[in-house]
């Protein structure tokens, strides 16, 4: 299967998607650490792992192409050269650069097959598994007690955040959390080398190495030429304006970008936990994210001869109306607004659906009041068991890379 990344709205039918299967690097969490992996708590990895897969059956069952992260950056390191280099960098990102740690590290995971080097990398490295061979002052626990020498990725079934396909180029994150830099990588690599996308060169509206912070999340892209970008905890107004500018001044064919101001929390982290678009004219919406009478902090980005041209605005109705072309729009609020329902169920990702179709979407079933309230609204539901994966703060279309979609 060779085909060209491709994502032109929110809702086309959706046919290519990349997934991560929950794995070892979630158990890899503990209460000391989980903060600092960003999260709340401690996901049960085999039901986790049902929930997902449960997941991937409604994706193919609908028929979507489910690509796996691991299998393809394991595929992509089959070639020894770039296994080399690879390794080499996210060595580096892990904080080892020209040293015994670093040597050894290597010489561990260079003598690995791919796949296995793919996972260990994944779950972390523990100082045991080195042994003897780690022999300088990091090996000694009165120096550094924590068991792993390369930290664990739990967040990486969040495939969502690593990257976003705008039209036929990829906007690669910058992440702003620490526990989640290296991510970005195996997207880098799978873009740039997998035979997949070999016959094209996917144009970079965004690198890994910008100075500018941006996450997947924080990106929507609402149709073949507007783009809405979250001014959030996790994306930079500077990032917005670079985006802008590259998308602008090549042939991307977007010449509009919509920039909402969200609150600066862990439960609103992105964009997509607070609004996406479900059909052509319906839109969730967490309705705490709008101030009194509905006002918002808004800005279009447009092009012009002097550079970005800016507009404030303060109604997301208006916006989505001007910018989309549309007469009306359908606000479908999370939890019905309820002041209890709406905010636990913005808790557990009620806003963040992931759209197979135009007005079909993929959701948590704890979000009964949401999904409920979503087909009263005429959308088709596909509900999916949440216990675990909910842990981790993001929904379905966190839990998804869309990089093909039919054209609207």
């Amino acid at each position: 299967m060779r085909f060209q990344t491709r994502i032109k709205s929110e809702i086309g039918k959706l046919k290519v998607v990349l997934l991560k299967r929950p794995g070892k690097e979630i158990e890899h969490i503990t209460p000391a650490t989980m903060h600092s992996l960003l999260f709340d708590d401690i996901p049960y990895l085999p039901e986790a792992q049902k929930e997902h897969d449960k997941f991937a059956e409604v994706l193919r069952r609908n028929n979507v192409k489910v690509l796996y992260l691991d299998e393809l950056i394991a595929e992509v390191l089959k070639d020894k050269k770039l296994k080399n280099t690879f390794l080499d960098q996210i060595i580096m990102d892990s904080g080892f650069k020209g040293e015994a740690t670093y040597d050894t590290l290597k010489s561990y995971l260079y003598n690995l097959a791919p796949s296995k080097m793919v996972s260990v990398i994944m779950e972390g490295v523990r100082k045991e598994t080195l042994g003897d061979t780690l022999k300088n002052l990091r090996s000694f626990p009165e120096v550094d007690s924590t068991p792993f020498i390369m930290a664990p990725m739990p967040n990486l079934y969040f495939t969502r955040d690593l990257a976003s396909i705008i039209g036929e180029g990829a906007s690669i994150s910058n992440m702003t959390f620490k526990a989640r830099r290296r991510e970005t990588l195996f997207i880098e690599y799978i873009l740039a080398n997998h035979p997949f996308f070999s016959e094209y060169t996917v144009p970079l509206w965004h690198r890994r190495g910008d100075i500018t912070r941006i996450e997947g999340g924080d990106v929507l892209v609402l149709n073949e030429h507007v783009v809405a970008v979250g001014i959030s905890q996790r994306t930079s107004v500077e990032a917005i304006e670079s985006l802008a500018n590259r998308l602008f001044k090549s042939d991307s064919g977007y010449d509009t970008v919509v920039a909402i101001k969200i609150p600066n929390n862990h439960a609103m982290m992105h964009l997509d936990t607070v609004f996406t678009m479900v059909n052509y004219d319906q839109f969730t919406v967490y309705p705490d994210i709008m101030q009194k009478h509905q006002k918002m902090d808004i800005w279009t980005l447009h092009s012009s001869p002097e550079g970005i041209r800016y507009k404030k605005h303060s109604n997301l109705q208006q916006v989505l109306k001007e910018t989309l072309g549309l007469n009306e729009v359908d606000l479908i609020y999370t939890g019905n607004g309820d002041p209890i329902a709406a905010p636990r169920e913005q808790w557990n990702d009620g806003s963040n659906t992931l759209t197979i179709a135009p007005g079909e979407v993929v959701t948590y079933n704890r979000n009964y009041v949401s999904n409920k309230l979503l087909r009263e609204h005429g959308i088709k539901v596909h509900e999916i068991p949440s216990s675990e994966l909910s842990r981790g703060r993001g929904g379905p279309r966190c839990m998804s890379m869309p990089l093909l979609r039919d054209d609207l």
